[in-house]
C-alpha cells in the first residue's frame, strides 16, 4: 500500500447530542467514538494521524495517544476549513491523505484499506467512499459522469433532480497532495456559508485531476453519530454483532435483548450468560462458566468453570471452579485462586485468597493474604484502615476463623489456627494455636426483677 497519513475531523460541538461533552467523547460500548475511529486506521500503519480539534479540545486531547498530532480549528467554519488546519503538519507530505470524521465508529478497516488501494491504483487525486441508501435525505449526493465523480452536492444545495440520487457521500475521502491547493480555492458559496470539503471534488475535476468514488458494500458501517438515538442504534448494532460472534464460538446467551456484552469481551465455549448480565470492557471468561442474575463484570479474568451469581466483579482474577455470590462485591486487586467461594453479601478488595478457601457470609476481606483451605466465618472483617494508611492481614493455610471476628491489621495469623467466634484480634497468632479475644460472659440479676 502507498504511504498515507490520516486526518480525523473532530472539531464540532455536536449540538444535537444535547451534552456538555464533545460529541466524539461520547462512548460506544465503553469506548469514546473517536477512539473507535483511531483504532480503525492504526492497524493500517499510517505515517501520521492528525486530529483536528475545536470545541472543548482539551477534553478530547487528554484522551489521545501522545503519538497522535493535534491541530486546532478555533472557529468552526466548515469541513474544508477544518482540513486546512492539518496543512500545518502535512503540507509538505508526499503521500496520500485519508480524511474522515471522528464520529464514524463502526467503519471497517477493510473498507478504508480498499479506498486507499483504489485511489492509488487509479492514480486519482481524490476518491470518495460512497454508499447506496434507501433514504438519502440529509446526505451529500454523489454526482457522476460514467465512472468519473463530477461533484458532491449537499442536501440544502441540491436540485430536485439531484435529490433523487440515492448514492451518498460517507464523509470519508482519500486525497493526493493536490488537496492543499484545492482547499485554497474553496468559497463559502452555499446555504450554510461554510467552506465545504465536498467542493474540492469539483475544483480538482475542473483542474484536470482524476476524481472517483468507491461504493462501499456495507452502508451501515459508514453512518456518523449525530444524536443520542443514533448512538443507541450503533450500540444495538454492535451488540447484535458481538452476540452473533459469541453464538458462533459456542457461547449460550439466554436472552440477547436483555444482556450487555462489551465489544472486547472474550468468552469461552459452553459458557452460559443469563439475562441481566452486564459484561463491561476488559473481560476474559473461560469455558463452562455460568454468569447469572444481573451480574456486572469489568476488567477481570475468569478461568474455566467459574460461577457468578448476582454479583459485582471489577478488576479481579478468579481461578478455576470458583463460586461468587449471590450478592458478592469483588473489588480491584482481588485474586481468587482455584475453588474459592465468596458468598452472600461478602466483599473482597486487594486480597489474595488461596485455593479451596471460603468467605461465605457477610464478611469483608481487604488488603489480605489468605492461605489454602481457610474458612472465614460469617461477619468477619479485616480492619485494614487506620484513617491514614492501609495495613495487611495474613492468615495461614488450614486456619478456621469463627463468626463475627474483627482482625485489626497489621496481623499475621499462622497456619492451622482456630480463632474463636466474636474475637477481636490485635496481635499475631502462632501456628496451631487457639485464639480467644473476648470478654468473659457474666450473668447478673436485672434490676426490678
Amino acid at each position: 500500500m502507498k504511504n498515507f497519513s490520516v486526518v480525523i475531523l473532530a472539531a464540532g460541538a455536536g449540538t444535537r447530542m444535547k451534552s456538555s461533552l464533545p460529541k466524539v467523547m461520547h462512548k460506544l460500548s465503553g469506548k469514546p467514538l473517536i477512539n473507535w475511529v483511531i483504532d480503525s486506521v492504526q492497524s493500517l500503519k499510517p505515517d501520521n494521524i492528525v486530529v483536528v480539534l475545536g470545541h472543548k479540545s482539551e477534553i478530547v486531547e487528554e484522551n489521545l495517544d501522545k503519538k497522535i498530532k493535534a491541530v486546532y480549528q478555533k472557529e468552526q467554519l466548515g469541513s474544508a476549513h477544518a482540513l486546512m488546519q492539518a496543512a500545518k503538519v502535512l503540507k509538505n507530505y508526499k503521500g496520500d491523505v485519508l480524511v474522515m470524521c471522528g464520529d464514524v465508529p463502526l467503519v471497517k478497516t477493510s473498507a478504508l484499506s480498499s479506498l486507499l488501494k483504489y485511489n492509488a491504483k487509479n492514480k486519482a487525486s481524490a476518491t470518495v467512499l460512497a454508499a447506496k441508501v434507501e433514504d438519502p435525505f440529509g446526505y451529500g449526493r454523489i454526482v457522476k459522469s460514467g465512472a468519473a465523480l463530477e461533484k458532491i452536492v449537499e442536501e440544502k444545495d441540491a436540485s430536485p433532480q439531484e435529490k433523487l440520487i440515492n448514492e451518498i457521500n460517507s464523509g470519508i475521502y482519500c486525497f493526493d497532495n493536490n488537496i492543499w491547493k484545492a482547499l485554497l480555492k474553496v468559497k463559502p458559496d452555499n446555504a450554510k456559508k461554510e467552506y465545504y470539503l465536498t467542493d474540492t471534488i469539483e475544483i480538482l475535476k475542473k483542474s484536470g485531476k482524476k476524481t472517483l468514488s468507491l461504493t462501499a458494500e456495507n452502508a451501515s458501517g459508514l453512518k456518523g453519530i449525530n444524536n443520542r438515538f443514533e448512538l443507541h442504534e450503533a450500540e444495538m448494532a454492535l451488540q447484535e454483532l458481538k452476540i452473533s460472534e459469541l453464538f458462533e464460538k459456542g457461547v449460550t446467551v439466554i436472552d440477547a435483548n436483555n444482556t450487555y456484552i462489551s465489544y472486547d469481551a472474550q468468552i469461552g465455549r459452553d459458557t452460559v450468560i443469563y439475562p441481566g448480565t452486564f459484561i463491561d470492557a476488559g473481560v476474559k471468561i473461560g469455558r463452562n462458566c455460568v454468569i447469572k442474575g444481573t451480574s456486572y463484570i469489568k476488567n477481570s479474568v475468569l478461568a474455566d468453570n467459574v460461577s457468578i451469581l448476582y454479583s459485582y466483579v471489577d478488576g479481579a482474577d478468579i481461578g478455576k471452579g470458583s463460586k461468587i455470590g449471590p450478592f458478592s462485591h469483588i473489588r480491584p486487586g482481588s485474586v481468587l485462586k482455584d475453588n474459592v467461594k465468596v458468598g452472600n453479601f461478602s466483599e473482597t478488595k486487594k486480597a489474595v485468597i488461596s485455593k479451596n478457601s471460603k468467605v461465605n457470609h457477610l464478611s469483608y476481606i481487604g488488603d489480605a493474604e489468605i492461605g489454602e483451605n481457610v474458612n472465614i466465618g460469617a461477619g468477619t472483617i479485616t480492619c485494614n484502615y487506620d484513617g491514614k494508611n492501609k495495613h495487611k492481614t495474613v492468615i495461614g493455610a488450614d486456619s478456621f476463623v469463627g463468626s463475627n471476628v474483627n482482625i485489626v491489621a497489621p496481623v499475621n495469623i499462622g497456619k492451622g489456627v482456630l480463632v474463636a467466634a466474636g474475637s477481636t484480634i490485635t496481635h499475631d497468632i502462632p501456628s496451631g494455636k487457639l485464639a480467644i479475644a473476648r470478654a468473659r460472659q457474666e450473668v447478673k440479676q436485672r434490676k426490678g426483677r
